[in-house]
């Protein structure tokens, strides 16, 4: 962790930090087996509840499909933890249980803690955007643009697009495919989860049916995906965010600043692993999802970051520019502006 330290403003006084995070480090084994325990167990027993629920009605197979998608996204959570090598002390344990829950949530470990780490080491760095992250322009960027790109951007920013049509996007084919970045280890982790998965599928489609797996999982899926990549979203696109330029950007103000503290209702914040906490997570990704209220509970420092709440959440929406001039998150409305400017109008 001390390399993510060495980009940080003299405004901040490194060794406290350190200190008190490092309380929170090492993983409890009985909490994290039983993490896994009540996240797991309790999703395949839905699993099939719902499978059984087929034979009454469907309506009933999509509602057990809510809870279902909220203990795939604790099963992510086990993942993302994993990634972090801050589930188990060991390393073995934590790689071996992230293949798994990976495959669980289609994710291949290696490929996607990969991306997972540049994300870590550039959120809100301007120059150091498009890998791990909501793809992001400035209004300079995006005025630049030809037509048929400012069209892109704006259907990839749809929420129609983003929240239900991307996820389904990365399940089924970003996940399965291996880049021309990939590494020798990406890519047996993506050879793996797919011939995992593909094995599940028959397995699974032959005892019960094709038609059934798919009526019980997409579902679920949907939901669950749809939810996680909101998580994901709100996080660094919310109200007062931090955008820097790469030679400005430094690593404590991208975690507290870049970060948000989503403030969920108290089952969310179970089903969401508390998540929400993201800028304790950024700060410190080494601290295993259960200790992260504790260290924001136990320690005012934390708590001066402005909590966003579920309601104002859903302003993010209409978030879909980094403006520079005025160094804020803006929605499309705001290029008008821009265009009536002197200096925009010599550009466009």
């Amino acid at each position: 962790m001390s390399s993510s330290f060495t980009a940080v403003k003299p405004e901040y006084n490194t060794a406290p930090w350190l200190e008190v995070l490092a309380r929170y480090h090492s993983p409890s084994l009985g909490k994290s087996i039983w993490q896994i325990v009540n996240s797991i167990v309790p999703y395949l027993a839905l699993w099939v509840l719902a499978y059984f629920s087929l034979k009454v009605s469907y309506w009933l197979t999509l509602v057990l499909a809510i809870p279902m998608a909220g203990f795939l996204i604790r099963i992510f959570i086990i993942f993302h933890d994993c990634v972090h090598d801050s589930f188990f002390k060991s390393r073995l344990a934590n790689d071996t249980l992230g293949i798994v829950t990976g495959i669980l949530t289609y994710t291949p470990y290696y490929q996607w803690k990969k991306n997972h780490k540049i994300h870590h080491d550039s959120a809100g760095d301007l120059g150091r955007r498009g890998v791990g992250d909501i793809w992001t322009l400035t209004s300079a960027e995006y005025l630049a643009f030809p037509p048929w790109k400012r069209l892109a951007y704006r259907l990839y920013r749809n929420p129609l697009v983003m929240f239900v049509l991307g996820p389904l996007y990365v399940v089924l084919i970003s996940n399965r495919l291996a880049g021309r970045a990939a590494g020798r280890k990406e890519r047996f982790s993506i050879y793996l989860t797919n011939l995992a998965l593909l094995g599940l599928l028959v397995g699974v489609g032959v005892s019960i049916g094709f038609k059934s797996f798919l009526l019980v999982q997409l579902p679920v899926y949907l939901i669950g995906f749809a939810a996680g990549f909101w998580l994901f979203y709100v996080q660094h696109q919310f109200e007062g965010v931090y955008w820097e330029e790469h030679q400005e950007w430094d690593f404590i103000s991208s975690a507290m600043k870049g970060s948000s503290f989503y403030k969920l209702p108290k089952i969310l914040r179970w089903f969401t692993g508390r998540i929400g906490y993201h800028h304790i997570h950024h700060l410190c990704p080494r601290i295993p999802n259960y200790y992260l209220a504790k260290c924001y509970s136990e320690h005012p420092m934390f708590q001066e970051i402005k909590p966003i709440t579920l309601t104002a959440s859903f302003k993010s929406l209409s978030f879909r520019l980094w403006d520079q001039e005025s160094n804020r998150l803006v929605g499309f409305s705001h290029l008008r502006k821009l265009r009536k400017s002197k200096a925009v109008a010599g550009q466009v």
